[in-house]
């Protein structure tokens, strides 16, 4: 016998997306450890109760967020992929690298991937780490063809960016006006798709 979804179900569904998305904001904001349940169900307009009822509390709810930036990136791989069919390995590649940078101008997902990283001390959350490493992966290696060392590349470019964008290099200015020599050995040869806070970099 098959059960419809009841009233609750599907307005704890639509609650869910929700509140997920704002514990996207608000971890990126101030981590994992200091961020209280109570500020993500604010954020939502709803009470920390029935964020209990819809999470296994706050290590579920993080979960769900950090998934949420996971499922994201693979959306925004598959996209590329799919514009480039029988694409050359490494200019399909460039443009995922491209794409990601774009992605990642997007300042709460990128410090939500790097608040995670600084929680990996936690089980779940170095599993889940993990798993949305894995998943890339296979993602690049499935739609690109490209060889191990070129997907290793693209991985460490990417935690460049993250690198760029978190610390504000590519908006550091010296007192000529220029970038200092040490940042520029950094972010020389990255593209910067925008300034300020909301900044992105890629290769």
């Amino acid at each position: 016998m098959t059960t419809e979804p009841g009233p609750f179900r599907s307005t704890a569904d639509a609650r869910r997306s929700i509140i997920t998305r704002r514990a996207v904001e608000v971890f990126a904001r101030s981590g994992y450890r200091a961020t209280p349940v109570a500020d993500v169900a604010k954020e939502a307009g709803i009470s920390p109760a029935y964020v209990f009822r819809l999470y296994d509390g706050k290590l579920g709810l993080f979960l769900a967020a950090l998934e949420h930036c996971h499922e994201r990136v693979i959306e925004t791989l598959t996209k590329v992929a799919d514009e480039m069919p029988g694409g050359e390995p490494g200019a399909v590649l460039s443009a995922m690298g491209d794409a990601y940078a774009q992605l990642i101008s997007d300042r709460d997902l990128l410090m939500l991937q790097v608040h995670a990283l600084s929680s990996v001390d936690v089980p779940e959350i170095a599993a889940a780490t993990r798993r949305g490493l894995e998943r890339t992966v296979t993602l690049l290696k499935e739609r690109t063809g490209a060889p191990d060392p070129a997907i290793q590349q693209f991985i460490a470019y990417g935690q460049l960016c993250h690198l760029i964008v978190a610390a504000g290099l590519a908006d550091l200015t010296g007192g000529d006006g220029t970038e200092p020599r040490w940042a520029k050995v950094l972010t020389d040869g990255m593209a910067h798709p925008g300034s300020g806070p909301g900044a992105a970099a890629g290769r």
